[in-house]
This record gives C-alpha cells, sequence and structure tokens, in this order.
C-alpha cells in the first residue's frame, strides 16, 4: 500500500540525518543533464523542459552520421529559450559507425575543420563545450591494456592526438572550452597521465569528462571523484569543472529512487552529469512520456530544480553503497525553507533535521511530506501525492524528526520544511492504494522473467526486478487475487509493455465475469513500461481480476487499484513556485496548503507546473488574498480571490504564470477529470485535401480512417474550417501517428525520427512544428499548439513542402480561458 507518514514509528527504523548547520555551498543543479536529451527543435516540448533548469546536454555535432537526431545546434534553440546552460558537442558522434571508424588523425581533422567553423559561427557559441574524443580508453586508443609496454604507446598516440586537435579547434575557435579525456570509466593511470602531459603542453580542457556507467559507480564514484582532484593537486593544477558527461544504466533511469542515488552523491560535490543515452533520443532519457507528459522520474527532477539556497550535509544509514538509502537537502534562509530528497530505501525511516535555527523557523516548524512514484519510462504522472501536512515542534536540541513508514525503493520523497504559523494545515486525501505483482499472480502460459537487477544493470526497470511475458498463447493470462476495503469504484493502473508493432489488447474479467477489452498503446519494446488506467466497479472484500490474451502480446508488470475518492483535484503551493522578482514569503499561517503565502507585488511572478491527464477544460482557483492574473498557452485572464476558472489545459505539464499588484498567494487549486465540452472536434474526413493528400483506413483512428501521404510536396496540404463561436487564443491539439526510423546500426539505441508539418491558421504566418514518433503508424499521440482565432470560419491548413508531414487523425481547438 502507499507510504503513509508521520505514523507511529517502526520498532527499528533507518535513519537518514540532514545538518542544517553544514552547508556544501550554494545549490548546484549540475546533475540534471542528458547526452541525446534532446532530439528535435521542440521535442521535449518546452513545457517539461523550462522547468527543469537543466545546466548542460552532451548532443552531435549538427549532421552528425552517428544517430538521426540530436544535433546540437538544432536543439539548442529550444534548449537556450528555456534557460538551458550549455551544449557538449560529442564531436566523435560525426561518424557513422560505432566504434567509430577510425580513418587516421589527418581525416578527423578535417571533419574537426568543419564541426567547429560551424558551432563558432552560432551567435551563442560561448555556450558550447568541445568533446574532442569519446571513450578512448576503449575507441581508437586501447588505453585499458595491462601490458605497460602497449599502454605507454597507446598513450602517447593519444596525447599527440589530443594536443593536436586541441590546437586545431583553438586555431579557429581561440575561446573554445573543450572538454576530456571522456574515458568510458574513470581510470587513475590514464587521468595523472594526462593532466601532466596537458599542464606541460598548454593543453588542458576547461572541462574534465569522464564516464559513470556501472551500479558499482554510486559505491565508488566518490573515491573516483577524490583521486581526481589529489591528482589536480599533484599536477599543480587549479580545480577544473567536473561533467560526469554519460551516467545511469537502464535500470535507473524513470525510476525515482535510483535517481535520488546517483543526484545526491554528484550534488554534494559539486559537479555537473548527465544521464547516459541507451535508448531513443528526446525523451530526456526516459523522463519525458510522448513529448510533454511527466513521469515519475521528471517529477524528482522537477523537485531538485526547486532546491534553493545552499545544499546540506546529509548523512544516510550507508554510505557510498549501491542501492541503499541516499539523499540531498538544502536550506535557503531568505525563503526560510529547507527541503529533503531522499529514496533508494525500504520500509521504514526516520528523518532527523538538526540545527534548526530558531532565528530561521522559530519553535514550531511547518511539515509537507510528498512522494514521487515509479510510472515507468512511458508511464504518466500526475502532481505528485502529498502524504502529510502538519505542525511540529523543534525538540530541546535543535532537531526535527520526520518519520516516514512502509517506503517503496522505487520511490522519491520530498520533506519540506517551513516556520509553523498560526492555525493547521489541512489534511491531505490519500487514497486507499494497493500494489500486485504479476510475477506473484498465478501465471498461466507465460513466463515469470528478471529485470534491471545489480547484475543486469543494462536491463530495464521493473517492479521488484521481475515482469511476465511471454504472454502470446490463445490460453496466455494473469490472475491477480486482490482485496478492497469497501465497495466503489477503483483506478485500475497496469504497468505494461508492448512491442506487437501496434495498439494491443487483452481481455479483463472480474470473478470469472464477463470480459472488457482494454487497449494498450505501443511501447519502445517489450519492457519499456507504460502506464494504462481504466476504472473499474468492485464490492468489498476480494476478488479474482483476470487479464488474458486478447489481440496481440502484451508484458505484464504490475497492478494498482486506488480507491476513487471523488474528483481528481491537486493544489500547487505558491511557496515552491518558480518565481521572477523579488516577492516575499509570508509564513503568519499554516492553513491551507501548509506552506504560507508568496506575497508577489509588481514586476513579481509566480510560475506553477500543472499537470492535466488529458487535453480538456479544468477548474483552476487562485487562493489569493486579491485580484491576480493568470497567463497560460499566450492568453492572460483575471480572476477575483477564490473565484473558479474554466481552463483548456494540454496533456502533460502547462506552465501557468501568476501575476498580481499586491497579493498574497497560497497556492492554485486544479481539479476536474478533464471535461471536452465546448471544443471544437474536426475528424480527419471533414478536411480539403490537395496534393496527393489522401484519407487511409485506420482501424484504430476515432472514425476509422486519417489523412496520409500529406506533405512532401509544395502541393501537398489538408485544410480544415474550422467555426469558431468567439475570437480569442485557443489551443490547437492534433492528434496524429508516425513511426518514421533511421537503423544506424546501433543495437542499444532506437533510432527514430520526428516528423514536421507547417500550420498556418487564417492569415498568420506558418508555425512549424515537431511531431514525435509513435512508436507504430496506428498509436495516436496529440502535440498542442496556441493558435488565434476569429469569431466565424478560419481556415488551419497542414503542409511540409520538403518531407512527409505525420498522419493526422482529428483536431480539437479549446478557447484557453472560456468565458461565459
Amino acid at each position: 500500500m502507499k507510504t503513509r507518514a508521520l505514523a507511529v514509528p517502526a520498532p527499528t527504523p533507518q535513519r537518514l540525518t540532514v545538518d542544517l548547520a553544514a552547508s556544501e555551498g550554494p545549490v548546484l543543479l549540475g546533475a540534471n543533464g542528458a547526452l541525446y536529451g534532446l532530439s528535435d527543435d521542440g521535442v521535449p516540448g518546452d513545457a517539461v523542459l523550462e522547468p527543469l533548469k537543466i545546466t548542460s546536454v552532451t548532443q552531435k555535432p549538427e549532421g552528425g552520421a552517428q544517430h538521426p537526431g540530436g544535433d546540437a545546434l538544432t536543439v539548442s534553440r529550444s534548449f537556450f529559450r528555456n534557460g538551458g546552460g550549455e551544449i557538449l558537442v560529442m564531436m566523435q558522434d560525426v561518424h557513422a559507425e560505432w566504434p567509430y571508424e577510425d580513418l587516421g588523425i589527418d581525416d578527423y581533422l578535417t571533419k574537426v575543420d568543419k564541426v567547429v567553423k560551424e558551432v563558432a559561427a552560432h551567435p551563442d557559441s560561448d555556450r558550447f563545450v568541445y568533446i574532442p574524443f569519446n571513450e578512448p580508453d576503449q575507441i581508437w586508443y586501447q588505453l585499458e591494456v595491462a601490458d605497460q609496454a602497449q599502454y605507454e604507446a597507446n598513450r602517447d598516440r593519444f596525447l599527440r592526438d589530443w594536443r593536436t586537435v586541441y590546437r586545431r579547434i583553438r586555431a579557429i575557435d581561440p575561446d573554445a572550452r573543450i572538454a576530456g579525456p571522456n574515458e568510458a570509466g574513470y581510470h587513475p593511470r590514464l587521468m595523472r597521465d594526462f593532466l601532466a602531459f596537458a599542464r606541460r603542453e598548454n593543453v588542458l580542457p576547461q572541462v574534465i569528462t569522464w564516464h559513470e556507467l556501472s551500479s558499482d559507480s554510486l559505491r565508488d564514484f566518490q573515491a573516483h571523484h577524490d583521486d581526481y582532484r589529489s591528482l589536480e593537486c599533484e599536477a599543480g593544477i587549479a580545480p577544473l569543472r567536473i561533467n560526469i558527461d554519460e551516467y545511469g544504466n537502464r535500470r535507473d533511469l524513470s525510476v525515482p529512487g535510483q535517481l535520488v542515488q546517483w543526484v545526491s552523491m554528484f550534488e554534494r560535490n559539486k559537479v555537473y552529469a548527465n544521464t547516459a543515452y541507451w535508448d531513443a533520443a528526446g525523451s530526456l532519457n526516459g523522463h519525458v512520456v510522448r513529448t510533454g507528459i511527466p513521469n515519475g522520474g521528471w517529477w524528482f527532477f522537477r523537485w531538485y530544480a526547486g532546491l534553493t539556497g545552499d545544499t546540506v550535509k546529509v548523512s544516510p544509514p550507508q554510505a557510498d553503497a549501491v542501492d541503499t538509502l541516499q539523499g540531498l537537502a538544502s536550506l535557503d534562509t531568505t525563503r526560510r525553507q529547507a527541503q529533503v530528497l531522499l529514496g533508494g530505501g525500504e520500509g521504514d525511516c526516520d528523518v532527523v533535521v538538526r540545527d534548526v535555527p530558531g532565528s530561521v523557523f522559530g519553535r514550531t516548524v511547518g511539515v509537507t511530506v510528498a512522494e514521487a512514484a515509479w510510472s515507468g519510462y512511458e508511464g504518466q504522472h500526475a502532481s505528485p501525492l502529498v502524504l502529510a501536512r502538519t505542525k511540529v515542534p523543534v525538540a530541546e536540541d535543535g532537531s526535527v524528526t520526520v518519520p516516514l513508514r512502509g517506503m517503496h525503493r522505487m520511490s522519491a520523497y520530498r520533506i519540506v520544511l517551513i516556520p509553523g504559523g498560526r492555525g493547521t494545515p489541512s489534511t491531505p486525501s490519500v487514497p486507499w492504494t494497493a500494489s500486485y505483482e504479476a510475477e506473484a499472480a498465478a501465471v498461466t502460459d507465460g513466463e515469470v522473467r528478471t529485470q534491471g537487477t545489480v547484475e543486469n544493470a543494462g536491463g530495464y526497470a521493473a517492479s521488484g526486478t521481475q515482469d511476465v511475458g511471454a504472454l502470446d498463447r490463445p490460453t496466455s493470462k494473469v490472475d491477480f487475487t486482490v482485496t478492497v476495503p469497501r465497495v466503489g469504484t477503483y483506478d485500475l493502473a497496469v504497468l505494461y509493455g508492448n512491442q506487437s508493432g501496434g495498439p494491443a489488447t487483452q481481455r479483463l474479467s472480474v470473478d470469472g465475469g464477463d470480459p472488457v477489452t482494454v487497449t494498450y498503446p505501443s511501447t519502445e519494446n517489450w519492457t519499456y513500461r507504460a502506464r494504462k488506467e481504466l476504472p473499474i466497479h468492485l464490492s468489498a472484500g476480494s476478488h479474482l481480476l483476470t487479464l488474458a490474451k486478447g489481440s496481440a502480446e502484451v508484458t505484464l508488470d504490475r497492478i494498482d487499484l486506488t480507491a476513487r475518492t471523488g474528483e481528481p483535484s491537486a493544489s500547487y503551493e505558491a511557496t515552491l513556485a518558480d518565481i521572477d522578482g523579488s516577492p516575499s514569503y509570508d509564513y503568519s499561517s499554516s492553513g491551507g496548503v501548509g506552506t504560507g503565502a508568496l506575497v508577489l507585488g509588481p514586476g513579481d511572478r509566480a510560475v506553477f507546473d500543472v499537470y492535466a491527464p488529458r487535453d480538456a477544460y479544468y477548474t483552476v482557483v487562485p487562493r489569493a488574498s486579491a485580484t491576480v492574473e493568470l497567463a497560460l498557452h499566450g492568453e492572460t485572464v483575471t480572476a477575483a480571490p477564490g473565484a473558479p476558472l474554466r481552463l483548456y489545459l494540454a496533456a502533460g505539464n502547462n506552465r501557468v504564470t501568476v501575476t498580481a499588484q499586491h497579493c498574497a498567494l497560497r497556492s492554485l487549486d486544479v481539479s476536474g477529470d478533464g471535461s471536452t465540452a465546448g471544443t471544437l472536434c474536426h475528424e480527419a474526413a471533414s478536411a480539403v485535401l490537395a496534393g496527393g493528400a489522401e484519407l487511409v483506413d485506420s482501424a484504430f483512428a476515432s472514425t476509422g480512417s486519417r489523412i496520409g501521404r500529406l506533405g512532401n510536396s509544395p502541393s501537398s496540404t489538408a485544410e480544415f474550417t474550422v467555426e469558431a463561436p468567439s475570437s480569442g487564443r485557443h489551443l490547437l491539439v492534433v492528434h496524429y501517428a508516425h513511426n518514421d526510423r533511421r537503423d544506424n546500426g546501433h543495437a542499444y539505441n532506437t533510432d527514430i525520427t520526428s516528423r514536421t508539418a507547417d500550420i498556418t491558421v487564417g492569415d498568420a504566418a506558418p508555425v512549424r512544428v515537431t511531431f514525435k514518433n509513435t512508436w507504430s503508424r496506428d498509436d495516436y499521440w496529440t502535440v498542442s499548439v496556441p493558435v488565434e482565432l476569429s469569431q466565424g470560419p478560419n481556415k488551419v491548413t497542414f503542409a511540409n513542402a520538403t518531407a512527409w508531414a505525420p498522419d493526422i487523425d482529428r483536431i480539437e481547438l479549446g478557447r484557453v480561458v472560456d468565458r461565459p
């Protein structure tokens, strides 16, 4: 069942200690990057990219042959406009083969010239870093050899080439920043020799890079880091910036409880780090679903991006250990907030926060606890569940103890401490929930398989490290015995994988009754988990839930049952929102969300990340002391205190900005299942097609057909006529599909490609929109685009003069603010 926080202590809980008096320096936010985390301008979408405040990404040179997407200059447009820091250019990814074809240093220098000239010509060239060599310990130079004489010969060739390429880069771009040596692992033998040579020859990199790609890195990185710093001192080199530009295994990505362990050790040491690229580009390496939908891993990184002030010392139960409870924490004395992020452990834990400064917090603190659970790589995750809001007195020794009970190993948890004001915070609604592993159920004609363990770190994450596959025979099924406390509607969530080549189905029955069909969208592969959600009605007591083979094979990992307690709702705390300007923080009252109020004045902004399960209308209420203005999708609306607004939200994350002349803002409350009443819907068949675009039969399209063969010619267009009841800002939602791929011969990467379309509304200029691969041509995803409509008929035209546009099932338009 779900974690219950602040419950009766268990006999021997683990202990994680936070010392607010032991500063580690300003929060760096260095460990939030990704190798090939971006594939195109717009993939991932702005609304999931901006909140993470990413400090570095690693991408390939423009036009590089290693992968079909992820070109550094192309993705720089979205990366920089969303506040991104710097882009490391993996220069050898200009090559097509893996390992890279070795055609000699002279051939490589011609490629270096082209890459550097293109980057140097970029208006933001100072925000790029060149990585001349990638994993030279294994590629071209074989620096891992045990034989010392052979090592020295290989080393000398590498160092000569490093010097040659370094000087070539600087000859073209004198201000270039260069990173290296970029080995696949940390090797002190080479690092010592490299630093001495680079210092002597004046070819020292500005950024030191290596990779941490083993589960053992969770144990060994601290020693690697400390050894490197000692080698710097030995060589007489001032401390250089470190970027671990590839870290983590498949089993770590998307899993909040694993990510905590990696990020805590990098942040503690104030180094930068980018997650490794094992699968498809454009998802921040498994943390963004589709184009703009958060999963549990995304929410952990969103929490990480919300740390402010200084990080402080955290003492876990075991330091430098694999798969154990770890954490990081921050103290912001200006905002009067302390935050603790922890995870990776199971069971019970006491979080002891020491040296709580009375001058900042007083004698009573407000405590809020929330959980970001694992929802799979492709499983959407609503805003993290608040488990507890309470007020706790500070003990005589200056400490506060926060007990967590029933922690899940794959989850991350956030604890927020603020000064305790008057009143009592509202008790959060924590619904009953229970989880059931597929491998523990009764399996007929299927196979239990082990995934993503320490021994198989390259395997994909699985709940309980096992799943059930090979459910491809007519009699294949999994019977789950479940028990629920009361009669009512429950939300059933199935963690699954579907690599069948299109939507697959299973037959769901309750206690042997008439089955209903469950349809599962495609996933990258059988073990790349997604999450299918549907409601079921159950009476109190035990039941047999059966998932039996339908139209194609599906792998099953786990099911969750959660009691439906009413209309979905979430409260987003204003004092934890992103801010611009200089608002103040008022903790005089602990009412409502229990985290006080953000006091906005002229020039101040609060930006909230608001989740929506689908493209639809939701009720949004600002809990404020005065009138505020909300901005969403380019539209602004004025709201009186507590007045509900009906706003159209995009599926996934939405950035909502609140401003005011003078206002104490406590929260932004969002509720509703997502209503489509009032939206304008136009199916594929209603479009006027030209230039070869045509209707194509599709069993999974909403009305049985889609628009295909659109684009690849200036004359190929699809034109919809939209009758708008009133003028104003609308969100155009495009339901589309395509499955373009380009096999670059690298088995461990899925080389999908995106399509684009130029969308023209009325007389406005066309807008180029990117559409990510949907894993099959029969799976329909959505991309939303803000547009202006005039009252009456509006032409909405899709085109692409030079390449194929995506297939289109239908379009929907909702006015951003549903005005009465």
